[in-house]
């Protein structure tokens, strides 16, 4: 083995000037993404690891590697562009990567994240310049541990501390995108780093390919991932239970991120492993804490006690009903109603309208708590949002309908009649499918709306002149999201 050379970023709980042994040399060393430190190898470091040669003279510092590239990512013209770009940065200099993200992150965030994120995914295929992750189809049970073991010991990961998977059913709001979800557990696994500082060595990203309903995709003959529909029943769960085993079996001490699985999946498989291994569904389970953090700190603004608040959830979907959730959560800690009271002020309302108890098996499990009595609402319109609002007067109105502009004028103006300081998030993501542009809540409320979004906007301009910037509920804290929103 060749001297040892400084590792990127000190392992947990080590010292800064740990080193890490490594074979590699030469253009060996250069191409590897998570050791190279390309222009920046020092003079002695070039001529220990045989890089004389192989690089331009001059040695560069990385704060001068970050100015260059991030120079190259702005004569990009296009997001997703800049996307891809910063793909190939990743795959090139890892350090280099996290350090122009850092340098950059909120510029970048809505590039690297939602909304181009998922412009990536729906154009996996097309895109493609090499692999990244963990591939594991269900054509090839029997193999998963192997792939794993493969897969760490190619990579040079000794140990794992967050395993990212998705089975690519619904993506980022724009629905199944098969083998392309991979991207979604790489970009979340960033995150991780950006955000907790879990180093990139000790993470993982898994997709699980079995199949894909999307038409498009089963007709793209340069599509990448198993070209026929979904399969699904014993054999899916089958397929996810070997993962999940082999996973526990290959690295104990890793929690497991479910992402973007599909509504009949997504909470079926969290309650079925959460009793078991350390996991975490961030749809259900992430979005809904970072929302009632949001929904608790408007509360606050608006002088409202969190155990009185009436909620309308427009999408009943996973993430609309892991929000749902937890504020019924919040409503039974704050009042000391119980859970069953507390959920009938929630009203959730999917494409069907307002979910009732007749539409029995139409519903999934996570939806049948909020089913309202049919009798309820037999004299009104249980599918239009207006009516509903006109009827429930409540003080949340939360979208993860992915219905884009369904927060009209005369639904926000209804609202407003009704409650002081409207509290309103449209999540949905990407922002294309958003269901109400901030600055016409802040119009059509005379700036008394509080609210936070999915998607990243602009500031708002206000009637006075003042900017107000706007939450974007997965990255900002709640306090953050209101002392900067509230116009009291």
């Amino acid at each position: 083995m060749l001297p040892n050379r400084k590792s990127k970023f000190p392992r947990p709980n080590s010292p800064p000037d740990q080193l890490t042994p490594t074979p590699h040399q030469g253009p060996t060393l250069l191409k590897n993404a998570q050791l190279s430190k390309g222009s920046a190898f020092p003079v002695n470091e070039r001529q220990e690891f045989g890089l004389k040669g192989l690089l331009p003279s001059r040695v560069q510092t990385l704060d001068q590697q970050i100015t260059r590239a991030y120079s190259q990512y702005c004569e990009k013209t296009t997001d997703i562009g800049k996307n891809t770009f910063m793909t190939g940065l990743k795959s090139q200099n890892e350090t280099l990567y996290y350090a122009v993200l850092q340098r950059h992150l909120k510029e970048m965030f809505p590039i690297i994240y939602t909304p181009t994120e998922g412009t990536a995914i729906a154009n996996y295929s097309k895109l493609f310049r090499g692999p990244e992750g963990i591939f594991l189809t269900i054509d090839r049970v029997d193999e998963i541990e192997a792939d794993l073991d493969q897969a760490v010991a190619d990579s040079g990961k000794d140990d794992i501390d967050i395993v990212a998977v998705s089975d690519g059913e619904q993506i980022l709001g724009i629905g199944d995108q098969g083998v392309g979800g991979v991207l979604i557990s790489i970009a979340k696994l960033v995150l991780y780093t950006l955000c907790a500082g879990i180093h990139p060595d000790r993470t993982l990203p898994v997709v699980l390919d079995c199949g894909t309903d999307n038409k498009d995709l089963l007709g793209d003959d340069e599509y990448l991932g198993l070209q026929h529909p979904r399969v699904r029943g014993e054999e899916y769960d089958a397929f996810v239970d070997k993962f999940v085993q082999a996973a526990r079996k290959r690295f104990p001490n890793a929690l497991i991120h479910f992402e973007d699985f599909g509504v009949h999946n997504a909470r079926r498989i969290l309650d079925k492993y959460s009793g078991e291994i350390a996991c975490f569904n961030d749809d259900i389970q992430g979005t809904g804490c970072v929302t009632l953090a949001a929904v608790t700190a408007a509360a606050r603004v608006a002088d409202l006690n969190v155990g009185d608040l009436r909620c309308v959830m427009y999408g009943a979907g996973t993430a609309g009903t892991g929000i749902a959730d937890q504020i019924a959560d919040a409503i039974a800690l704050e009042s000391g109603k119980s859970k069953e009271e507390a959920r009938k002020q929630i009203w959730c309302v999917d494409a069907e309208g307002v979910i009732l108890q007749g539409m029995g098996d139409s519903l999934n499990p996570a939806q049948k708590p909020y089913a309202r009595e049919d009798d309820e609402w037999k004299d009104a319109d249980t599918e239009s949002l207006l009516d509903v609002v006109k009827k429930v007067q409540p003080h949340v109105l939360i979208g993860t309908s992915t219905q884009a502009t369904a927060f009209t004028e005369e639904v926000v103006k209804e609202m407003s009649k009704h409650v002081d300081r409207p509290i309103i998030f449209p999540l949905s993501n990407p922002t294309k499918l958003h269901e109400a542009d901030p600055k016409d809540l802040f119009e059509w409320t005379d700036g008394r709306v509080l609210t936070a979004t999915g998607s990243p906007f602009p500031p708002v301009e206000t009637k006075e002149g003042k900017k107000r910037e706007i939450g974007e509920s997965y990255l900002l804290s709640a306090n953050a999201l209101f002392t900067r929103t509230d116009h009291g």
